[in-house]
């Protein structure tokens, strides 16, 4: 949908909360956002220019507009969030949780039972969790089978059956896991009693459990039951061993959920604590992938309502790192300074941290202590999969680096034998290049490394990876004709996000299995380039070397420049920006000294 052909529809759209959906010609759903203002937030997508490729695709494939006015934000959220698990729309976040959590039933029938399970069934059963990790669940069922006499068995209970004396106590009964309601020795009421301890421990709740159990073992020592007694005396060191195993923070704290979130490039990470009567009962971290550019702001807000949902969460304060809107009434958004809550948070950060930083170590592959063998392995493999003329020991990588859309610089890291060889690394400040321009920055990079290596009369590699789509891959090949290297190594390029591999005049790419060895060594490649690229980059920005245009413009300093770059991110948009705007961030005459010059830099 273009501008123009919004303009002829914008009427239509009310001004109220509510919801909007995008859907393209074949009447698939794109989208799904919310709005304070459905007007003007789905104006906003067709009266500027959109830097972000996926934004601009979306933008031009919009065929019509559907949109639901609701009573406040909240609904709004609530209907978003529904819609997204609903139809899971392409340019909406994805969150990657596929997997069926456990539950504890207590099943609705006569004397119910208590047991494991992952399927929930509407029969009026008390479903209860779910929880993250099986082994928990196993281990609080062992604790409530030590103290708790539960059936275990699967008889129909029913009066009738009972009364009709069809069935016999079993060894359940004798070992004392069991008061044999089978055979009438046990009533409902105090079954029921027992099942409200089962809800307390798995609550977090001990204490009205020790409380009962204490006057249990007092009442058997009055009446000399010794023996009993000593029963009591071992399911109440049992529970509080169990309470002691539980990272207990403050139990005065009560209820709460934590959250933190951690971003990289076009994914995040959430992580929920689930506090319940100040213990943690449960941690879970999930994997997001933004769409359009997404802020953590909305991505944790997400992450937030779906979190909750999927636990069941009826805490009614929320801990985050950051403020945030998040429309769910009775909620309490708590971002602590200090004491147990921050605490709280920084163990959530630091679970975030540990969950990419394993997902990572997964994803590539080092090959360092690994043998010579073993090594040679994967490059035959790697060799196969790109159908290498010859066994690629030496591969070469090449990346640009820029802050916020200034200060170009570029990255080449060298691995030999499949291991980096980090003193063949070499950094370049971009020499010839005006501005940004990857294109070019890339060619020259190429043309000045392997120039040299031709005239220091050194060893060409077998394999140079460019960390970008056709355009940059393109760029590096115009420098290998130009130095005659055509049939000298194999380039290709790397497409930043879909991890796609290119090869010179292709039009179709190749895309090798995700978990393959070859892959994991292009993926430990590719990142050592980044590492190096933005460890480079960092030195030279904090060593004050670069300077960008607009701190050339005589009455702007780097303290207004760098808190332009920062807000606009990149130069390109602040030439584009009017002078009222410009106004707004550092004042008038700061204003007309910019606009000024980029617009008659001959007045």
């Amino acid at each position: 949908m273009t501008a123009a052909e919004f303009q002829k529809i914008s009427h239509t759209i009310p001004g109220n909360a509510g919801i909007y959906k995008y859907y393209d010609e074949a009447g698939t759903l794109l989208y799904v956002g919310k709005a304070k203002s459905l007007r003007k937030r789905v104006s906003s997508y067709f009266v500027k220019n959109h830097d972000n490729y996926k934004t601009r695709k979306l933008v031009e494939h919009i065929h019509h507009i559907e949109f639901t006015i609701v009573d406040s934000e909240q609904d709004a959220f609530l209907l978003e969030n529904s819609l997204i698990k609903q139809f899971r729309p392409k340019y909406n976040i994805n969150l990657k949780d596929d997997k069926t959590y456990p539950y504890i039933v207590i099943k609705h029938e006569s004397f119910p039972r208590v047991f494991f399970t992952r399927n929930v069934i509407k029969d009026g059963s008390d479903y209860l969790g779910p929880f993250t990790s099986v082994g928990r669940v196993r281990e609080i069922l062992d604790v409530i089978k030590y103290n708790i006499p539960l059936r275990t068995c699967n008889l129909n209970l029913s009066e009738e059956n009972i009364r009709k004396g069809k069935f016999k106590v079993c060894l359940e009964y004798h070992l004392g896991n069991c008061k044999g309601p089978c055979e009438g020795l046990q009533t409902q009421e105090d079954y029921r009693e027992g099942l409200q301890q089962v809800k307390n421990v798995l609550k977090g709740n001990l204490t009205p459990v020790v409380n009962l159990f204490k006057e249990q073992m007092m009442d058997h020592v009055a009446r000399m039951e010794f023996e009993k007694a000593e029963i009591m005396r071992k399911k109440i060191e049992s529970l509080e061993t169990y309470s002691a195993k539980s990272t207990i923070v403050n139990t005065r704290m009560g209820n709460v959920d934590v959250f933190s979130i951690l971003s990289e490039g076009n994914h995040a990470y959430v992580n929920y604590l689930r506090i319940l009567n100040g213990t943690i009962a449960d941690t879970k971290t999930v994997t997001l992938e933004k769409q359009l550019e997404e802020s953590d702001e909305e991505v944790l807000a997400y992450a937030i309502a779906y979190l909750r949902e999927v636990f069941k969460s009826i805490n009614t304060e929320i801990v985050v790192p950051f403020p945030l809107e998040y429309p769910e009434s009775n909620i309490t958004i708590t971002i602590p300074k200090g004491g147990d809550k921050k605490k709280l948070l920084e163990l959530s950060e630091k679970n975030v941290n540990y969950f990419k930083d394993e997902l990572y170590r997964k994803k590539i592959l080092h090959l360092e202590g690994k043998s010579d063998m073993e090594r040679k392995q994967v490059l035959y493999q790697l060799q196969a999969d790109l159908e290498l003329p010859v066994l690629p020991e030496h591969i070469e990588c090449f990346d640009n680096s820029n802050f916020q859309g200034s200060y170009p610089v570029a990255a080449c890291v060298v691995f030999k034998d499949g291991v980096a060889s980090k003193k063949d690394y070499r950094h370049f400040n971009i020499k010839t290049v005006e501005g940004i321009n990857d294109f070019a920055s890339m060619k020259e990079i190429v043309f000045r490394r392997y120039n040299r290596l031709l005239a220091e009369g050194q060893p060409l590699p077998q394999l140079v990876i460019i960390d970008g789509g056709k355009g940059q891959l393109g760029s590096a090949m115009e420098s290998i004709r130009e130095l005659n290297l055509i049939g000298s190594m194999t380039v290709v390029g790397l497409a930043k996000n879909e991890e796609e591999i290119f090869f010179p005049g292709d039009s179709q790419s190749i895309k090798l299995p995700y978990n393959s060895e070859s892959l994991k060594l292009i993926r430990r490649v590719r990142d050592e380039v980044h590492r190096f690229g933005i460890t480079f980059h960092r030195q030279k920005r904090s060593k004050g070397t670069f300077k960008n245009e607009l701190e050339s413009i005589k009455g702007i300093g780097e303290n207004t420049a760098t808190q332009l770059l920062k807000t606009f991110r990149s130069v390109a948009k602040v030439k584009l920006l009017p002078e009222e705007d410009l106004a707004k961030e550092v004042g008038a005459a700061k204003a007309k000294l910019i606009w000024n010059h980029f617009h008659h830099p001959n007045g």
